[in-house]
């Protein structure tokens, strides 16, 4: 690629999680494990959320969007991944890296903003049980699907469009497994000081907020819950949320280690790992973690599974 003429580049190479054959082949078992098990856990959530009318609900629709944006992460991430640990020509072409670097910008932001609203939700359901029906119509409900997705788009035009407006002119090596932005920066020649500034604007706008409003609603639901009177229902409660806690801190932790530290302190092997847990990890974990431990998703899939037996 010539030096400061980015328009000629054609392709980039994806070094991957590593680059030791001995664990090309177990990882890619691995890998394949958790792809197949986040399309079986989200594809089926999405389905069953959708032809069952008593989970037609404001939570169960996020949890529908949710399982959707952690469906769409494995599809954009999981394929090529699993071609890399196998192929002897790692190379992305410069388009493809574009439109997946786009892809995953908008689900990230999807990702974050759908846990702020869904920890919303779970606050007016626990805080403000005679208001919800009123509070959380399903008027609403589109609007803040609608207006989540909006975000993720806008923000992930402006950052996609200035990351590959950069020079690239010294090496077309990604030292990462999918195309993302810290890497792609570190082998631009370009200043990328005003890219820094907007990775870090979008991110206190759209990640740190969503993490804030996540806190505190659980501030209020943990206060709420506190001042129930029965011990099994204030430990069934407590159980609840710290999953949902869990979750919430390793996708919000990983994701503000990677984007809120200057470039001089990136360090690529370190954010691969992180990544992994965001990107694939944790869309695997979402469905048992938000949906199969609650009972009236148990019941509704054990119902469908019933009707399928019937028929068959």
């Amino acid at each position: 690629m010539e030096e400061g003429n980015h328009s000629e580049a054609t392709e980039f190479i994806l070094s991957g999680l590593t680059d030791r054959p001995e664990l090309q082949v177990p990882l890619f078992a691995v890998f394949l494990l958790i792809y197949g098990v986040t399309l079986l856990g989200n594809g089926g959530m999405i389905l069953l959320i959708t032809i069952d009318p008593r989970l037609h609900t404001p939570m169960y629709i996020f949890l529908r969007n949710l399982s959707f944006c952690d469906l769409c992460f494995s599809l954009i991430i999981s394929p090529k991944m699993l071609l890399n640990f196998l192929a002897k020509s790692k190379n992305i072409s410069y388009t493809a890296c574009a439109v997946q670097l786009y892809l995953c910008i908008i689900f990230a932001d999807v990702e974050c903003l759908l846990l702020a609203v869904m920890a919303y939700d779970r606050y007016v359901a626990i805080c403000n049980p005679l208001l919800y029906t009123v509070t959380m119509s399903r008027q609403l409900c589109n609007q803040l699907v609608a207006g989540v997705y909006t975000v993720g788009v806008v923000d992930s035009m402006i950052n996609t469009c200035c990351t590959f407006r950069l020079s690239f002119c010294s090496s077309n090596i990604i030292n990462h497994f999918f195309c993302d932005i810290p890497p792609l920066l570190a082998l631009s020649c370009s200043d990328t000081r005003i890219n820094e500034i907007l990775i870090f604007a979008f991110t206190c706008c759209i990640q740190v907020i969503s993490f804030l409003t996540v806190l505190l609603s659980f501030v209020y639901i943990i206060s709420t819950i506190l001042k129930i009177h029965s011990a099994e229902g204030r430990h069934k409660a407590f159980s609840t949320c710290s999953f949902h806690l869990t979750s919430v801190a390793l996708y919000f932790g990983t994701l503000l280690f990677i984007y809120l530290r200057p470039t001089s302190s990136y360090s690529m092997d370190t954010d691969k790992v992180a990544s992994v847990f965001y990107m694939l990890v944790i869309p695997m974990l979402n469905p048992l973690i938000y949906s199969l431990r609650n009972t009236e998703v148990k019941d509704s899939l054990r119902k469908a599974m019933n009707k399928l037996l019937t028929k068959s």
